[in-house]
This record gives C-alpha cells, sequence and structure tokens, in this order.
C-alpha cells in the first residue's frame, strides 16, 4: 500500500477543485473551505495587498467583484505542487464598470496558489500576472 500523503494531495486537488467548479458557474458564495484565519493575497493587479481572516477576504472579494461586469473565472489547469500546495492556472473575463477595460484584453490569464492544510485553505496567494506566479514558485511556464 502506499503512503497516506498521496491521498492527502489527492484531497487537497479535489477540495481546490471543487470550489473552482463553483466559481466556474458563477457561485462565490460559499467560504465553508477556509480557514477563520486565511491569510488572502493578491500579487499585482490593480489593487494588490494582503487580507487576514476570513471577513477580509470576504470584503476584499465583495470590494473587487463589484468593480466588473459579467466577471468570469474558468480553470485551465491544476496542478499538485507538493502535499499543501495546489496551483490553479485560470483565465479570467469581465469588464470594469468605470473603466470599460475588458479583462481578457487586459491578459485575463492568472494563476492561484491555494495551501490547503486539514481540509481547509489555510492561505490563498491570487497572482494577476501568471508569468510572476512561476518566477515566485521556480517553476518553468
Amino acid at each position: 500500500m502506499r503512503s497516506g500523503i498521496l491521498g492527502v494531495v489527492s484531497e487537497n486537488l479535489d477540495l481546490v477543485r471543487s470550489i473552482l467548479s463553483d466559481w466556474e458557474r458563477g457561485d462565490f458564495r460559499s467560504v465553508a473551505w477556509a480557514h477563520p484565519d486565511i491569510e488572502y493575497v493578491l500579487i499585482g493587479g490593480p489593487e494588490p495587498g494582503k487580507w487576514d481572516g476570513l471577513a477580509a477576504m470576504t470584503a476584499s472579494v465583495r470590494d473587487y467583484m463589484s468593480a466588473w461586469e459579467h466577471y468570469g473565472i474558468s480553470v485551465e489547469e491544476l496542478r499538485e505542487l507538493d502535499r499543501d500546495r495546489v496551483l490553479a492556472l485560470v483565465r479570467l473575463s469581465g469588464r470594469g464598470k468605470a473603466s470599460g477595460v475588458d479583462l481578457a484584453d487586459a491578459g485575463g490569464t492568472g494563476a492561484e496558489v491555494w495551501h490547503v492544510h486539514d481540509g481547509v485553505v489555510t492561505r490563498l496567494h491570487m497572482y494577476w500576472n501568471r508569468s510572476r506566479a512561476f518566477a515566485d514558485l521556480g517553476l518553468e511556464e
């Protein structure tokens, strides 16, 4: 029988896949997956920053989402990086309500690093620029 680590990694990948599946359908309501003290970081983009805790993350996401019409996300690839981390390569869509900027025209390809421990997400790092994510992770694109 193989090590339990493979089971943990698969469970982490399944958790992230299920969260992003909801997001792809436009359902961003659930935060049951997040640890109460989650570290939420936006790297690059129009409003980079770091927020600690579920309430702060929720407020940040609500503010961000309110700036876009027809906001959408689609997953291009999921990768298990190690026992605790999953990399999601995503494509974003939507149009800025104030600016009229189309996310697809502005690049629209991002990356997310999901840190999962004991079945909950403890850290979520969202990269506006996929190349920066690969560089920070020491990976080739």
